[in-house]
């Protein structure tokens, strides 16, 4: 498929460029991998640059992981490289990762230029007070890790909409006392593009427990909040609205 000016092909065959890990494989190295092999091809004015299924081979990365980082970072060089590059081959060993790779690149990035357009993205995320605490979800997919529940505005939403959707979604929580704390737009808060958030606090009600769109979630006493790590730039988040209410 071609992305702007650059066609995407996905390969069996032999690793063209081997990825260079620095430190445990894991979501941010395999990302630094991929995103620094791209950048060299931008700077160095080559027309065709070839990449690996990055972290799979050294450490055992899983594969719908490393494809959907490996498309992030394909959608970034498409979006933001400029030079004369205009193919990008990813290479894979196996037909399993093939078939992993085909599915999850190509939907991926379909999904981003073709439903969604190129950003800015309007996305909401949730403070969620229970009495014991804060409600966490961890992220089923890149970036990993530790969260507030949101995602993004549909077509059509408010963002107050979006927000109580996307807590029944990933919660399974009704909410209540919904308020506008703070938008954020830094454009290198989320890794994989352009995203600006505005974040409600409300009450909870019901049970929590993780939807489909989670892969886990807890309830975290206020004083343990600043100890967790967090995707995107949540825990600055999290920092200012304990901050906001003198902890």
């Amino acid at each position: 498929m071609k992305i702007r000016n650059i066609d995407i092909k996905i390969i069996k065959g032999d690793v063209a460029v081997l990825p260079v890990m620095n430190g445990p494989v894991n979501e941010h190295t395999v990302r630094a991998a991929c995103a620094d092999v791209l950048a060299q091809a931008l700077a160095s004015g080559v027309l065709s640059v070839t990449i690996s299924a990055f972290g799979c081979r050294e450490g055992g990365f899983p594969l719908i992981g490393s494809a959907k980082i490996t498309a992030q970072e394909v959608l970034r060089a498409a979006r933001d490289g400029k030079g004369p590059l205009s193919e990008i081959i990813i290479c894979v060993e196996t037909e399993e990762a093939l078939h992993i790779f085909e599915k999850q690149v190509f939907g991926y990035l379909r999904h981003v230029t073709e439903d969604m357009g190129w950003g800015p993205y309007v996305t909401t995320d949730i403070i969620i007070d229970m009495e014991e605490g804060i409600v966490i979800i961890e992220r089923t997919n890149p970036p990993f890790g530790w969260a507030l529940p949101g995602g993004f505005v549909d077509r059509g939403e408010s963002l107050e909409t979006g927000a109580r959707r996307e807590a029944k979604e990933e919660t399974d929580l009704e909410l209540t006392d919904l308020k506008q704390f703070h938008t954020y737009s830094d454009p290198s808060r989320d890794p994989r593009f352009h995203t600006v958030t505005t974040v409600f606090t409300a009450k909870g009600v019901g049970s929590p427990r993780a939807g489909d769109d989670a892969k886990g979630l807890k309830v975290v006493p206020f004083a343990q909040l600043r100890a967790l790590i967090y995707a995107f730039d949540h825990h600055q988040v999290i920092d200012e609205y304990l901050r906001s209410r003198g902890m």
